[in-house]
């Protein structure tokens, strides 16, 4: 797996956007300078990012969102797996 998250990612499993593996390993966001934990969507080419609007929920049960645009800022906070091994130290 790449050190790159991908530039759309959901939360939501009927979105096609959705993905396990990566949300497993953990995607930091960054909108507009300031890290938020509350995204269920981004994008990164298109600048968005998709937040719940408080409590309320549409018909289906499922929190309705808000898109906000400006800056978008993702990476991984865990590394891959197999890539936080160990190296030897080089020796003299």
């Amino acid at each position: 797996m790449s050190d790159t998250p991908p530039d759309h990612l959901s939360t939501n499993p009927k979105s096609p956007h959705f993905n396990m593996e990566v949300l497993q390993r953990g995607i930091g966001i960054r909108f507009k300078g300031r890290e938020r934990k509350d995204v269920e969507e981004y994008s990164i080419s298109e600048g968005w990012i998709r937040v719940a609007a408080g409590k309320t929920r549409d018909r289906n049960g499922n929190p309705l969102t808000i898109k906000l645009t400006g800056p978008v800022e993702a990476w991984f906070e865990n590394p891959a797996e197999g890539a936080d091994e160990d190296k030897p130290a080089d020796a003299e």
